[in-house]
């Protein structure tokens, strides 16, 4: 198990009841201190040591680097690396008197899509013991050869907050697809990466907390 200790918190999006909530995006303390345990990553896009969770100094994101997380067709691919996903699981140890939502998340990579082929990414997040939220979905269409930038954003009257005084693992789950389409597979390679050009793609979280009445 991997922990990350620092004075910051995480987010989610789900349809939790809160009615012990004051208005939401308080800052939090900054004498405050937060655990996040990484108790679980699986999935062909994030093999055993190839993700790390980092929080924000200043307690309003959070953010988790991948280093093998490419889907792609082609003469190079296996019959299976058309699709990569990734679910983590992580342990919030939220400070006292607080709760939190998952309010935005930036995902970044790179695509090189021949003409006639498309690439999808989507997320999903939600508390362990309640039912998973639609699937946000970003679609790419080739030719392309570029990095691209992709934000799910969750409106504040939408937010949904762990309740307070309960402890759930967060879970985030991400997918990679690319489709050959209608190019020609035996000759081009499609990809898609959430991977900087430097292999260190940078997926941010942004937190919004609320005091606990």
């Amino acid at each position: 198990m991997r922990t990350i200790t620092a004075g910051a918190a995480l987010l989610a999006a789900l349809a939790v009841p809160s009615p012990a909530l004051a208005r939401p995006s308080v800052p939090l303390p900054p004498d405050q201190i937060m655990i996040i345990d990484v108790v679980n990553a699986n999935g062909s896009g994030c093999p055993l040591g190839t993700t790390a969770v980092a929080v924000s100094p200043d307690n309003t994101a959070f953010t988790i680097t991948y280093s093998e997380y490419t889907a792609m067709v082609g003469p190079e691919a296996g019959a299976l690396d058309f699709r990569k996903n990734c679910q983590l699981a992580l342990d919030i140890k939220v400070p006292s008197g607080f709760t939190f939502a998952i309010a935005s998340a930036d995902y970044r990579g790179f695509a090189k899509l021949a003409a006639g082929a498309t690439a999808l990414e989507a997320a999903n997040y939600y508390f362990q013991g309640n039912s998973q939220t639609v699937r946000l979905k970003h679609h790419f269409r080739g030719p392309m050869d570029s990095d691209w930038q992709k934000t799910d954003t969750v409106g504040i009257a939408s937010l949904s907050f762990l309740p307070c005084g309960e402890r759930r693992y967060l879970n985030i789950n991400t997918e990679l697809r690319v489709s050959g389409g209608w190019s020609d597979t035996s000759t081009k390679t499609s990809i898609i990466s959430m991977d900087s050009t430097d292999a260190a793609i940078n997926t941010i979280y942004r937190v919004a907390w609320k005091r606990c009445r």
